[in-house]
């Protein structure tokens, strides 16, 4: 599966990217694939392995923050995985005009 969150505190004002990186440096650690970008960090595992780094990022920002927003989405999909690489190439290779699958 992979989740794409989104995790930041709530009334601290405009600058979050410290608390942010808090919860990214717990993805990281995790051990799982993973990607982060401007809007969301991914994360790829089996059900328990992602939710619980999910889980553990946001009580990372929670530490320090008495309020905290999460948005999360899943692709639940059995049998797959490298799903955060392959997802994309294969986009990349439509984009490029290479031959469909």
């Amino acid at each position: 599966m992979i989740i794409a969150f989104s995790v930041s505190p709530v009334g601290v004002g405009e600058d979050v990217g410290e608390y942010v990186a808090d919860a990214v440096r717990i993805v990281r650690e995790s051990g799982l694939p993973n990607r982060t970008d401007a809007m969301f960090t991914s994360i790829e595992g089996e059900w328990d392995e992602v939710m619980d780094v999910v889980k553990r990022a946001v009580a990372a920002v929670e530490a320090r923050s008495s309020r905290v927003s999460l948005v999360l989405k899943a692709d639940i999909r059995a049998g797959v995985t490298d799903g955060l690489t392959s997802k994309v190439e294969t986009v990349e290779r439509h984009l490029s005009g290479g031959p469909a699958r």
